[in-house]
């Protein structure tokens, strides 16, 4: 029997529909994920040392294929090694799914006045900060390794946290719900080679928080006092009070914990 007869004997079901529909579902999101990083590149090559295999085994290539073999042992775990980070980020990534956030209460709201009280004091000063809000995924890991504050937010206080030469001016604010849980937080530093995100320590650390979770993370720069946010990796620059509303607004809107 030749592959068109076989082609031909196989008996599709609605089953096979909806077994086609999740793994093109997943095979997308895999590659919108790793889409225009470097781990595109790798999985290319991954791809082709998979195939190898394939091709020795179609043109009896007894020694190619035996390599190959081998290869395709060791492959599982190399994709673990390489894509750990992307791993990472697509586990955490599903705590925000809408619909398993059907399942938790709906969290105090955001105060965004006084937020954006606090972001254009400190631009107009020239005073450079780093707040990071919390939405769906937690930030607990990095706020229990900050100085604990759990206060209401208020702009007196965000302004004072990022006064020049204070303890907790270089760190970063995490903001859950309507109290600042912690100050002076260290957050993961964007691995990205993108030229056009060449900044300074700050943008870096808000994009490569942005990367790992779905948080909103809110930089001011001490340079020229513009500002900036990062939310799924991407860089939001020299935005107004009117513009850092908008983008609040539709972040943070239906924030559930």
């Amino acid at each position: 029997m030749n592959w068109y007869d076989r082609i031909l004997s196989l008996q599709f079901t609605w089953r096979d529909a909806i077994d086609i529909i999740i793994v093109s579902f997943v095979i997308y999101n895999i590659l919108a994920l790793i889409r225009g990083t470097r781990a595109m590149q790798v999985s290319i090559g991954l791809v082709v040392l998979g195939s190898s295999f394939f091709v020795a085994r179609a043109f009896d290539l007894p020694a190619l294929e035996a390599i190959s073999r081998q290869i395709l042992f060791y492959l599982p775990f190399a994709v673990i090694v390489l894509f750990q980070a992307e791993i990472r980020r697509a586990l955490a990534r599903m705590a925000s799914n809408p619909l398993l956030s059907l399942v938790a209460g709906v969290a105090t709201p955001v105060p965004f006045d006084e937020i954006l009280k606090a972001a254009t004091v400190l631009s107009a000063q020239r005073i450079g900060a780093l707040i990071a809000i919390e939405r769906a995924q937690s930030l607990r890991m990095y706020a229990e390794s900050a100085k604990n504050v759990d206060a209401v937010v208020s702009a007196d206080l965000l302004i004072t946290i990022f006064v020049p030469g204070g303890p907790l001016h270089d760190g970063a604010a995490i903001i859950r719900g309507n109290r600042i849980v912690a100050a002076g937080a260290f957050l993961p530093l964007t691995t990205s080679a993108d030229p056009k995100l060449a900044h300074g320590t700050r943008h870096r650390a808000a994009i490569g928080l942005s990367e790992d979770s779905d948080a909103l993370v809110l930089i001011i720069s001490e340079e020229n006092g513009s500002i900036a946010a990062a939310t799924e990796g991407v860089l939001h620059e020299h935005l107004d009070r009117d513009q850092l509303l908008q983008l609040m607004t539709e972040r943070l809107r239906a924030i559930r914990k």
